[in-house]
């Protein structure tokens, strides 16, 4: 197959070709790194490099030199030496260590280029390394997942994707199920002969223990992505409840304005804070009321689109002011909103420090779930807000090891599944063997996909595109 990308040369070019680019952050640095990989990426080096001769050195050592425009020195260097198999790319690579200077670096690329290198592509060297079979292609994307990743969890599901625990997995499923695909398309060789190879009830058994798997992987999406991109909480309630006081109380900083004025805040406020090595992205909304401000009313309605975008809603209340009857009325609306959702809904009781007595306030909020008593502007129990969504998140976990992250491997997943579905009604209902087949090889074809056993032009151009050049 011949793979051909928008912002690549065709593959016939590309194999050959040695590409450059810069690996750390453009910009003022301590030092920068600028990678080569290619057949000639040693010998392209060798060319502006002065110090030993790289081509005579052993792989992974680090050899010290200047790189020369002619007779002028542009920088002193460290040069390192990655040599075929042993690269990350699978081909030679040269990395080479220049102080951080912008003009150093600019320079040195463009005599690369001039030495005959061409500039790589977003994700070019990591394509390649997939090319190679260095990496496969859901560890590939994790890749990506790794750097872009902002807590603690979100680097380990990462780090275990890119080390191989999900497309281990997905590998272990696909070669069960290739065996019996194997025996039925024997048994099409040997149609005229009414043959059976593959016993029926082994492979309703089997197909049946493979969609247990894929059901309990693609229910592990929903924890996946919001350990990924972060788990999204809505803050609402009527206005001058102190929903801006609470944001600030739980990023510990004067994010959103605090006013007595009723309707301060007009837009959506966004921030995000670390717990326990989770990323929660925190959302204070406008609030919620009649009002006939055009301006606070399109506010309004964005908190109703957040609320629907959020993972979990924080309903604001004043604890001293708001009635039992008031209190029973917002909570249901809200429950009517996310009903069906998985939202999980937390109650607020704020300002309890303005309250008569403890027992009055408890009183209102006697039956109703997930309540937590603060004072968001004495930040008195704001830690509980902290620990119960800790809490809530831990609780979507699954105990396999393995979780889903990836929205394309999710969509995968669900195919097979489906095409499972359809090989196990099949067997139902004796449904020939070319029909089983033919539903036998869906499935494998979009488990394959994942891992990249099968490939599209337009896939891997759409996955490595999103990539940084360096890559």
């Amino acid at each position: 197959m011949t793979f051909v990308f928008n912002t690549f040369a065709p593959m016939s070019q590309y194999s050959s070709a040695t590409i450059c680019a810069l690996a750390t952050a453009p910009g003022i640095g301590a030092i920068a790194i600028i990678r080569l990989s290619g057949e000639k990426a040693i010998e392209i080096c060798n060319t502006v490099f002065k110090g030993k001769d790289l081509a005579q050195v052993d792989t992974h050592t680090v050899h010290f030199g200047t790189i020369r425009d002619g007779d002028k020195i542009i920088d002193e260097v460290l040069v390192s030496i990655f040599k075929g198999k042993q690269s990350f790319t699978g081909e030679n690579s040269v990395e080479i260590s220049t102080h951080g200077s912008p003009y150093i670096q600019q320079k040195v690329i463009q005599l690369l280029l001039k030495n005959g290198a061409q500039s790589a592509g977003p994700g070019e060297f990591t394509l390649r390394a997939f090319l190679n079979g260095k990496l496969d292609l859901s560890q590939a994307e994790a890749v990506a997942d790794v750097i872009a990743a902002n807590s603690e969890t979100s680097h380990e599901l990462a780090m275990s994707q890119m080390r191989g625990g999900f497309s281990n997995e997905i590998k272990k499923l696909r070669e069960q199920l290739i065996h019996f695909a194997s025996l039925i398309e024997l048994e099409l060789d040997f149609g005229e002969e009414d043959v059976e190879f593959a016993d029926r009830d082994d492979l309703k058994k089997l197909v049946t223990q493979l969609n247990n798997a894929l059901i309990s992987l693609i229910k592990s999406f929903d924890y996946g992505n919001v350990i990924k991109s972060g788990v999204p909480v809505a803050i609402i309630g009527e206005p001058n409840v102190g929903k801006s006081t609470l944001l600030n109380a739980l990023l510990n900083e004067e994010r959103a304005i605090v006013s007595d004025i009723a309707g301060t805040t007009r837009d959506v406020i966004e921030d995000e804070i670390i717990i326990d090595g989770i990323s929660f992205r925190f959302i204070d909304t406008a609030g919620i009321r009649e009002t006939t401000d055009t301006i606070e009313s399109l506010g309004i309605e964005k908190t109703f689109e957040k609320l629907d975008q959020a993972s979990i809603v924080l309903l604001l209340v004043d604890a001293a002011e708001i009635t039992r009857k008031q209190l029973i009325t917002d909570v249901q609306k809200i429950k009517d909103r996310i009903e069906g959702q998985n939202k999980r809904l937390i109650i607020i009781a704020n300002k309890v420090d303005m309250a008569d007595s403890k027992v009055a306030i408890e009183s209102k909020f006697e039956d109703i779930e997930h309540v937590i008593y603060i004072s968001a502007k004495q930040k008195d129990n704001v830690v509980a807000i902290e620990k119960t969504l800790f809490k809530f998140v831990q609780s979507g976990a699954l105990n396999n090891d393995v979780v889903v992250t990836n929205v394309r491997h999710f969509e995968a997943l669900t195919k097979a599944h489906e095409a499972l579905i359809k090989v196990l009604e099949g067997l139902d209902v004796n449904i020939t063997g070319d029909f089983l087949a033919m539903d036998i090889r869906q499935a494998l074809h979009f488990l394959g996909e994942i891992t990249g056993e099968i490939t599209t032009d337009d896939l891997l151009d759409n996955i490595f595109s999103k990539f940084c050049i360096g890559k």
